[in-house]
């Protein structure tokens, strides 16, 4: 009897283990499912394609090795490039949908959402605005793409010093994106040995610049430095040389879309982004750059690059949390970003500043009717 007893205490023993092997093995292998909220529709629907070609290839890479145990989808919603919109939408994914982390864009839409983020401890990865306040949303904001005070920095030197223009024009939505980088120009530009001399607002649905045409002429700058983004900023650039303006165009990582880089009217423009090298053998960064192309027949931007970069990092820290026994949520995987410190990602290696932005070299860029060519790869 004792004998039985102790097999039976045994056999009790081994079934709760393999019971508990068998649920912790099924919470390894659950589903989970995280959010984007990119412009699907409207005049920016364009980015969504692109943001999202990035995010779904790193979700490809994720599940074909398997590492969360089960498959890793994403939920898209239209934030139309509108903070109002984006409200909506965050409030569907995170209160719906209950996805632990919402990859974001544009700096409105971002702002807008980061409350929402902050409340309900959900993490929030932008890869696609650059307005330097989202440097500072709080500890569930972070950024993976330089901010446009890093991207203004990065490019005047080299305007200046380097190419000996030292008179802008600055054409800005007027916006908090807009805002930012005009602010980010007067201060930069004197100690530089710059100057603004015209700053033109124009609204962000404005798609008419004939009149900001004659005001940029009759300035005569050297460089004229273009803050929009979308189809605005493809209007500026073709409405401007229609009117008979020369100078070259400046502007940010907005100005990587391939509409700006397929226009004839744009070729000679400058533009910053983070820097990459596209033919770098790194192993993540030659699986993204060979599997992207494999798949659309053209090379990667930037922007793709932030979000496959947002994503994989996301696969990375559950990856993490799932070895620990922990459970995906946003506070967790706040603190595991904290503690992993650098993260492999295309480009190489990453980290994070304190305010949960990354901290990456800048290369300037020329529109060259050929794919583009880097001009510089020493900017800070």
């Amino acid at each position: 009897m004792t004998k039985l007893s102790k097999a039976f205490k045994l056999g009790v023993i081994a079934c709760a283990l393999a019971a508990s092997a068998a649920a912790s093995t099924a919470s390894y292998a659950a589903d989970v499912t995280i959010g984007a909220l990119f412009p699907l529709s409207g005049p920016n629907a364009s980015y969504g394609d692109i943001f999202g070609s990035g995010a779904n290839l790193a979700a490809e890479h994720i599940n074909a090795d398997n590492l969360l145990g089960g498959k890793l989808s994403i939920q898209y919603e239209d934030s139309q490039a509108l903070p109002q919109q984006g409200v909506i939408g965050m409030n569907k994914l995170v209160n719906v949908q209950k996805v632990p982390y919402v990859l974001s864009a544009f700096t409105g839409v971002s702002k807008a959402i980061s409350t929402i983020a902050t409340r309900t401890r959900t993490v929030a990865v932008n890869g696609g605005g650059v307005g330097p306040d989202l440097a500072e949303l709080g500890q569930y904001f972070w950024n993976i793409i330089p901010l446009a005070n890093y991207e203004v920095r990065a490019i005047i030197p080299y305007l200046v010093n380097e190419r000996k223009m030292k008179n802008f024009v600055l054409v800005y939505v007027d916006d908090p994106l807009g805002q930012a980088i005009r602010k980010e120009l007067e201060g930069a530009l004197p100690p530089a040995g710059g100057k603004l001399v015209e700053a033109l607002s124009v609204p962000a649905t404005a798609q008419q610049f004939g009149g900001i045409a004659a005001r940029v002429r009759a300035a005569n700058p050297d460089v004229i430095y273009v803050a929009s983004y979308g189809s605005q900023q493809s209007q500026i650039v073709k409405q401007f040389r229609d009117n008979g303006i020369k100078q070259p165009f400046a502007s940010y990582t907005a100005f990587s879309i391939p509409e700006i880089n397929a226009q004839p009217e744009a070729a000679g423009s400058m533009y910053t982004s983070q820097n990459i090298d596209w033919n770098s053998q790194d192993p993540v960064t030659k699986r993204f750059v060979d599997d992207y192309k494999k798949k659309y027949n053209k090379m990667p931007t930037a922007y793709i690059a932030n979000y496959y970069n947002a994503v994989r990092m996301f696969g990375l820290l559950a990856q993490q949390l799932i070895k620990k026994g922990q459970p995906v949520t946003g506070e967790n995987l706040l603190k595991q970003r904290v503690e992993t410190k650098t993260f492999d990602l295309v480009g190489g290696k990453v980290s994070f500043a304190e305010n949960g932005t990354v901290t990456m070299p800048m290369q300037i860029n020329e529109i060259d009717g050929k794919g583009g060519k880097v001009l510089s790869t020493s900017a800070k």
